[in-house]
């Protein structure tokens, strides 16, 4: 390994020791618009677990099973089913969350457009003893959303550009008085919380380290395109200062061929900018990801 190597990942592993946190719908996960995503097989299983650092102290464990149809060289699906449990000193909750469908259409060799759904298994307004949990607290979103995206592979690059927009909103009707937030509430109201669409760029690079081990180091901006709504306890609706913005992430992921059919991947990601005010309890001040492959 040279010196240039060397350095390169000094200062991106470097950076993730300053990280504050993420926030991610589920629109980068989704395995077409994830880097450098290749199916030669008709059928590809996934099993994945993860675990994530939230706001407040919660611990939020995940896990997934996916599957992935090649049905000729344009056209591919995938469904994907997850399930989160998030839990601190204040709530707890566990559920199902939500069925990702996608499908994609291979433009050229280099080219791929993907349509996707998100379809939710809650409506965002999980209770315990009869009270609405925050929203960092809830599985999912609690909205079913559209997602479109496309991606380029250029040499050892891979460019992936994407928009998610919530088709509803969720049921939530955990409320705190917007004036004590700052001081001793640390959930955000989010009583009928309204969220805004997302827009996300993903640059990747592809980096061969020998015939087993694949090493993909990206870039992962995300925009949230407009200001999040809630409403007061007087029934009033407004705008949540602060919750717009970017989110600039960095993501790793290590690839190990096991064999020709099946493969394991480890892949950990963290943001280096931030939202003012993230009130759909999706921050992270890290996720590590743990993923089985295998296809027939």
């Amino acid at each position: 390994m040279n010196m240039k190597k060397i350095l390169f990942l000094s200062v991106l592993f470097s950076s993730f020791t300053y990280s504050q946190g993420c926030s991610d719908a589920g629109i980068c996960t989704m395995s077409n618009l994830k880097p450098n995503e290749t199916q030669t097989l008709s059928n590809t299983i996934k099993v994945g677990f993860n675990y994530g650092a939230a706001d407040n102290d919660v611990n939020v464990l995940g896990s997934y099973l996916e599957y992935q149809r090649v049905f000729n060289e344009k056209w591919s699906a995938a469904a994907k089913l997850t399930y989160f449990s998030q839990n601190n000193d204040d709530f707890s909750s566990s559920s199902l969350a939500d069925l990702y469908l996608s499908t994609n259409y291979s433009i050229n060799s280099k080219t791929k457009a993907t349509v996707g759904l998100k379809v939710p298994f809650t409506d965002g307004n999980l209770k315990e003893n009869g009270v609405p949990l925050p929203m960092d607290f809830q599985p999912s979103l609690g909205t079913y959303d559209l997602i479109l995206g496309a991606s380029h592979q250029y040499k050892n690059f891979n460019f992936v550009v994407a928009y998610q927009q919530p088709l509803t909103q969720n049921n939530n009707q955990y409320t705190t008085y917007p004036t004590l937030v700052a001081t001793n509430i640390p959930y955000l109201n989010t009583n009928n919380f309204k969220r805004a669409a997302d827009v996300l760029a993903r640059v990747t690079y592809n980096w061969e380290l020998n015939d087993k081990f694949t090493l993909k180091p990206s870039v992962l901006p995300i925009y949230h395109l407009a200001k999040d709504k809630t409403t007061d306890f007087g029934g009033n609706e407004y705008k949540i200062q602060g919750s717009e913005g970017l989110t600039l992430n960095t993501n790793v992921f290590l690839n190990y061929a096991l064999n020709t059919k099946s493969n394991l991947e480890f892949s950990f990601g963290v943001p280096f900018v931030i939202r003012e005010v993230r009130p759909d309890g999706l921050t992270r001040s890290i996720v590590l990801n743990l993923q089985y492959a295998y296809s027939f």
